[in-house]
């Protein structure tokens, strides 16, 4: 199938093969046409499906329609909400390459960054409005934005919402936008509670759940490397020696532990970068800008920073860390698969990480090939958290012991210098009884 037979107008056509676009994808073929009937959509699909355009295209296709119809002011008409910066602006720059030939005007609006460029943009009126749940809510209240004449609403990424913390914001925002209106509900997963949230905004959806012909775990090849903790850094400097790796996303669990990688590797004579939750959003953007040119071959992330970042034929994913979730080691993963291209996705793994492969495993049904032959070999096979423990037991009685012996030196010190100054008292009012005395005589 073409996108010609999906009743499309030809900007937008042309914008797609502008862009390179020839066929759409499962879930673009199986939600396009529904939605430009104006159906509400329920759809469960990672990011990499081509999601983005299914619910894009029709938008764009809705609001040039109703241009033609209508003139006045420029009102939003389509809100898309999702849950991180990257991803918003992602959503933002896919809308505005679909609708490149259309006269149809996209903003982006998120956190970490002044409002003062967003808001200027907003009073001189946009058609679509992308953003994360908090800055939203922020201009709203201030009145800077209005959702009153929302036609067609996005909620992307769902369940990461939920673990993020979001869902509370979200359905404030609802409260702001027409209930007469499309809504397109999309989400990897659907535990209970995004289900509950789906089932109480969409009417009569259609339902669309996507699962690839080939799944993730048998079109990429994987291998995981048991290696001490201490040695990890060392391994990923003898590993990215390889010229055949051309792009590398590596994952570390924490963002501290990212920056720790970061400038290990530039020590090492690499051109690294790292996005994560403390670095300023013009700052991850242009690190991920970099990653995505090729400017920069290595680019370290933590999960939530990197959910939803779409990168073209990304060649390894490298686990750094482990993820203590299985599904996320497949979400990571993922990210070399796009589109049924294959990849390399290569995992370090210490001792103490053993359960989180054997989960990983188990969850994939896949055996996972291990790698001994390399320079710095698993040799530490201890885990020793009772003495780590024992270790914070014996320095807090250290300290308790150091905090008595201070109290009992400053008790027996303040009981001289009471002792002390009682003495001096008493000296102090015998020489003025003895004083009182001899005024006393001397009257007499």
């Amino acid at each position: 199938m073409s996108f010609k037979e999906l009743n499309l107008i030809e900007p937008i056509q042309k914008a797609l093969r502008t862009d390179g676009y020839l066929e759409p994808t499962p879930i673009q073929v199986k939600a396009i046409p529904p939605l430009l009937k104006g159906k509400d959509l329920l759809g469960c699909a990672q990011t990499g499906t081509g999601k983005t355009a299914a619910f894009a295209i029709p938008i764009l296709q809705g609001i040039q329609a109703e241009k033609k119809s209508t003139k006045g002011n420029r009102q939003i008409r389509a809100l898309i909400v999702a849950p991180t910066r990257e991803l918003a602006i992602q959503i933002s720059e896919s809308f505005k390459s679909y609708g490149k030939n259309l006269e149809v005007k996209t903003l982006v609006i998120y956190g970490g960054v002044g409002q003062n460029p967003q808001t200027k943009v907003l009073r001189q009126g946009v058609d679509i409005l992308v953003a994360t749940p908090g800055r939203l809510l922020d201009l709203i209240n201030q009145g800077f934005v209005s959702l009153k004449n929302v036609k067609y609403f996005v909620l992307d990424e769902a369940d990461l919402m939920l673990d993020m913390g979001m869902l509370k914001d979200v359905k404030k925002i609802i409260t702001f936008i027409p209930k007469i209106r499309q809504t397109m509900f999309f989400s990897a997963t659907m535990p209970t509670e995004i289900g509950e949230l789906a089932n109480s905004i969409l009417n009569d959806p259609v339902r669309i759940d996507i699962t690839p012909e080939s799944p993730t775990v048998d079109i990429i090849e994987q291998s995981v490397y048991p290696v001490d903790k201490v040695n990890k850094t060392k391994l990923l400097v003898h590993i990215l020696k390889d010229k055949k790796i051309d792009s590398a996303l590596v994952f570390s669990r924490t963002k501290h532990g990212a920056n720790k990688i970061v400038a290990y590797l530039e020590k090492a004579g690499f051109a690294a970068e790292a996005i994560h939750g403390n670095k300023s959003q013009n700052a991850r953007q242009l690190a991920l800008n970099n990653f995505k040119k090729r400017k920069t071959r290595i680019l370290i992330a933590t999960d939530i920073a990197a959910r939803g970042i779409d990168i073209d034929e990304l060649s390894h994913v490298i686990n750094f860390d482990l993820p203590e979730v299985p599904e996320t080691y497949v979400h990571r993963i993922g990210r070399t698969g796009r589109a049924g291209l294959g990849g390399k996705a290569i995992s370090f793994c210490d001792f103490g990480e053993k359960p989180f492969l054997r989960s990983i495993q188990k969850l994939t049904s896949k055996s996972i090939q291990e790698v001994t032959e390399h320079p710095y070999p698993l040799v530490d096979t201890t885990i020793k958290p009772k003495e780590r423990s024992n270790k914070r037991r014996s320095s807090t009685k250290s300290f308790e012991s150091n905090e008595q012996k201070q109290n009992s030196k400053e008790t027996k010190n303040g009981k001289i210098r009471r002792e002390k100054r009682a003495n001096e008292s008493k000296k102090t009012n015998s020489k003025n009884n003895q004083k009182r005395k001899s005024d006393h005589w001397s009257k007499s």
